[in-house]
Order: C-alpha cells, then sequence, then structure tokens
C-alpha cells in the first residue's frame, strides 16, 4: 500500500476527526482487502446498533491519537 498520509497534522479539529475516520477505513480496507466481500458484509452491520456504536469505539481512540499530534489545536 503506498503512503496516503505522511503527516497526522490538520489544520482543524474537523479535518483532524475526518482523517480518524479515515484511518478507521484504511484499517477495514488492510484487514479485508477484498471489495467484494466488504460490500457482502456491509448490509450485516449497517442497520446492526451494537455495530455502529462499535465504529465510535474503533475511531476515538485514532481521533485521540491525532489530537496529541496536533497538540490538541492549542493556539
Amino acid at each position: 500500500m503506498t503512503h496516503w498520509r505522511p503527516t497526522l497534522q490538520t489544520a482543524t479539529r474537523e479535518e483532524g476527526y475526518d482523517l480518524a475516520v479515515k484511518l478507521a477505513r484504511v484499517t477495514v480496507k488492510q484487514t479485508q482487502p477484498d471489495t467484494g466481500v466488504r460490500d457482502r458484509l456491509r448490509p450485516s452491520y449497517a442497520e446492526n446498533p451494537d455495530a455502529l456504536i462499535a465504529v465510535s469505539q474503533v475511531v476515538a481512540p485514532h481521533f485521540a491519537t491525532v489530537s496529541a499530534a496536533n497538540d490538541f489545536w492549542r493556539d
């Protein structure tokens, strides 16, 4: 996989959160690289509240890492 993001630095908190979501998505793609399999699995979790809550549990530590890398966007 090519390096799609050379830094965790972002200009804003919103960009940082978007990066945290992207990190989670990239993890899923690396874990299951077959697009067809991911597409087949999506309906099983798309309407499952427990699975959707679990997404937040994955994104949160990524956002904490990005936040720390950006010194919590202190001015």
